[in-house]
């Protein structure tokens, strides 16, 4: 009776906190007065996605339609399923950057099953409430890695510029900045200023465009003007090829198990880059619009479920993508139904308009991805990072440049490593240890009594230096340890106060402790602290009274000497 009383309650709570990972009607509770805004939202985020889809589809080493088969299914589950009302998700640079080596590696068929792997991994994450975990990566770090990814992106487009054919695995370094320089040095000079006129007409658009209207889809008429000069011209640019007028069936990825193993490590990779792109990407689209406050850990089981349906598909990883993500909001979206839109969009292009899509030159879709890499910098926040502390700047660089040079995830990984670095150094620098004088009126023997007054944290950092402060102590034969400003103790630090108190007593001088506050209390009493003094009547709660106390030592003393 009592086994099942006791197990009723776990179940409710394993009830509810299911429950809050599934989709309900709560989340469209703004659509009977929004969906007008979430449909043209939606329409004009599918516009923009398309030529992205493609351009991220051709560049991972896939095909554009991997990309838009990722925009597609995972952009719509995502939709149904994330802890976001406006986040649009889909293929993004930053998983392009991630895909091509492996690629390389393993092959494209590989890709899928990566996806899914990836996909189990966050959903995992999701349902272990990890979501909170993105906080921890400091803004120099953030900016860093996007600098990088921009970097990246532009350069992976130089290939598509200097020849009609795409290069083979491994005939191209896998690092974007020697790949680049590779494919100048093999470019077929004849083909360049025609791809060069193509970027320059896409870049011209979408920078044009908006200035005549903020909702006009520059990148689509500079493709599509492209196209049809590429094909009045009878010019020799390389088109994106035939594309399938629909959706492929869902099936299991066709990879051998001994296969399968060694595809972990770039899964777990994927799994980690999707992660913190997609809520960094969602904790971004929060501030854009009153839409209220997203679930991160709901983001991440809609994430991962994306990427286990694109994979199914035969399509790539997804994450949150904060270029679209912030199209919807600027042109109305409020609910999800603006996302389901995007999605749907797509694919009725897919349905009815695959041939006219199949002759867009790659040209075109590098110019997109060049325009788009070039917006992610924003010279007025890289400025004020490299203006700001000496610190957030090293990170940022680090950050920047590992990415570009190493690997995205290492990027991270060493950029907040640098960040925690620096951040404990300032903090045990602001742990002061001061001697302070002795209240008014002096009596007689007040120089050989010394207070001792603790600052700030007292952590593992710090601890070396506040023991030498301390034990340096000279001419006293009284010291007050004076902890009442003491803020945050660690176990490190609670160990140095007891090998202080131990080391002072040792020496002959008595040691008072004044202050000891009621959250440190319990840790000190477990390190052994409070077990050092040589007395437990030498714990004082106020500066008077150790005082008084310490005079009356130093009395003692004054009678056993004179005696």
């Amino acid at each position: 009776m009592t086994a099942s009383a006791s197990s009723s309650p776990r179940r409710s709570r394993l009830r509810a906190a299911t429950l809050t990972f599934l989709p309900s009607a709560a989340d469209y509770r703004l659509a009977r007065r929004t969906w007008r805004g979430d449909l043209i939202a939606g329409v004009t985020v599918g516009i923009v996605a398309l030529p992205l889809a493609l351009g991220f589809g051709v560049s991972s080493g896939l095909s554009a339609e991997a990309g838009l088969i990722t925009a597609i299914v995972a952009g719509l589950i995502a939709a149904v399923f994330g802890g976001s009302s406006v986040q649009v998700s889909g293929p993004t640079g930053a998983m392009v950057v991630v895909l091509l080596p492996i690629v390389a590696t393993h092959g494209a068929a590989a890709v899928a099953a990566v996806s899914v792997l990836a996909g189990i991994v966050v959903l995992a994450a999701g349902a272990l409430r990890l979501g909170r975990a993105v906080s921890f990566i400091p803004w120099p770090v953030i900016e860093g890695f996007t600098l990088g990814i921009a970097v990246i992106i532009f350069l992976q487009q130089v290939p598509l510029l200097v020849s009609p054919t795409t290069a083979t695995a491994g005939e191209h370094s896998s690092n974007p900045v020697i790949a680049a320089v590779q494919a100048v040095a093999r470019a077929d000079w004849a083909y360049v200023p025609w791809a060069l006129g193509a970027v320059a007409i896409v870049a011209v658009c979408m920078i044009a465009a908006p200035k005549l209207h903020r909702s006009l889809p520059g990148s689509l008429i500079g493709i599509v003007l492209v196209a049809a000069l590429a094909a009045l011209l009878s010019s020799p640019l390389a088109l994106i090829g035939v594309l399938p007028s629909s959706l492929p069936a869902p099936a299991l990825p066709a990879i051998e198990p001994g296969t399968l193993v060694t595809l972990v490590p770039a899964a777990l990779t994927v799994a980690a880059l999707a992660a913190i792109e997609s809520l960094l990407s969602a904790r971004v689209a929060a501030s854009l619009a009153d839409t209220g406050a997203y679930d991160p850990d709901r983001e991440l089981v809609g994430q991962g479920l994306a990427s286990i349906g694109s994979g199914l598909f035969g399509g790539m990883p997804a994450t949150g993508a904060i270029a679209r993500t912030a199209v919807n909001v600027r042109s109305g979206g409020r609910t999800r139904l603006a996302s389901i839109t995007h999605a749907i969009v797509l694919l009725l292009i897919v349905l009815v308009a695959a041939g006219p899509v199949g002759m867009i030159p790659l040209a075109a879709l590098a110019g997109v991805l060049m325009v788009t890499a070039t917006r992610m910098v924003h010279t007025a926040t890289v400025r004020s990072i490299l203006r700001s502390t000496r610190a957030d700047a090293l990170a940022f660089v680090i950050t920047a440049v590992i990415t570009v040079s190493f690997d995205l995830i290492v990027a991270v990984a060493i950029g907040v490593l640098c960040a925690g670095v620096f951040a404990v150094r300032n903090l045990s620098r602001a742990t002061g240890v001061s001697r302070e004088p002795l209240p008014e009126p002096a009596q007689p023997g007040d120089d050989r009594i010394a207070i001792i007054r603790f600052d700030g944290p007292l952590f593992f950092a710090a601890a070396d230096r506040v023991f030498d402060a301390v034990t340096r102590t000279e001419g006293a034969s009284v010291v007050i340890l004076r902890m009442s400003q003491l803020e945050l103790v660690d176990a490190t630090g609670a160990h140095i106060l007891s090998d202080i108190v131990q080391s002072l007593e040792r020496r002959g001088v008595t040691v008072l402790i004044k202050g000891v506050q009621p959250g440190h209390e319990e840790l000190f009493r477990t390190v052994g602290v409070l077990s050092s003094l040589r007395h437990h009547k030498h714990l004082f709660t106020d500066l008077p009274g150790a005082i008084e106390h310490a005079r009356v030592h130093i009395r003692r003393e004054a009678q056993k000497d004179s005696a």
